[in-house]
């Protein structure tokens, strides 16, 4: 595993951060069934292969990322020999004392190294520092290296939101609570 710096975003930071290949890949996505009968309302989610591995678009418009940077709570920046690899994007709810991670992203050139684990990991020590007592993990329910990534950090499924992103995307939840 590269040796990994993470530290709060500058100013300077953004053009680089913009310019990171924001796509996956996968080979599996979660698909959503819906099953509506007489007062009874049944969603399920499943793991399906694809016949081959696709590219997922990033579910945000690249345009609109440097305003988002500006509104959230936080931005917390990977960095490896000097040169920015990845970040997290963090927003608090403090009515509820949560931190919703909106956006994981890790250079492509990096990814499967412990970047994205190191980023949650300094994610949930800076909710912990501000009292919160949960995190919420969001990511699009193409974006199987984010679900495998939750679950293996001990995140549960916690919900969705169908057509959630500008692309019309379902955002899929994870959630774990803080100790």
């Amino acid at each position: 595993m590269p040796q990994i710096e993470i530290r709060p975003a500058v100013s300077p930071d953004i053009i680089e951060l913009i310019n990171l290949d924001h796509s996956c890949k996968t080979s599996y996505v979660w698909q959503m069934d819906r099953n509506i009968n007489e007062g009874q309302f049944q969603i399920t989610f499943r793991e399906i292969r694809l016949p081959r591995p696709i590219q997922v678009p990033y579910p945000r418009l690249a345009e609109a990322l440097e305003d988002e940077w500006q509104l959230a709570s936080g931005l917390l920046v990977a960095t490896h020999e000097g040169k920015l690899i990845g970040y997290a994007k963090l927003s608090e709810i403090k009515e509820i004392h949560s931190v919703v991670i909106k956006d994981i992203v890790v250079d492509s050139m990096i990814r499967r190294q412990g970047v994205g684990t190191t980023l949650i990991l300094a994610t949930q020590n800076w909710a912990t520092q501000r009292s919160n007592r949960k995190m919420i993990f969001e990511m699009p329910s193409k974006n199987f290296p984010a679900i495998k990534l939750a679950f293996k950090l001990g995140f549960e499924f916690s919900g969705y939101n169908d057509s959630y992103y500008p692309n019309k995307d379902i955002a899929l939840f994870f959630s774990k609570f803080l100790k």
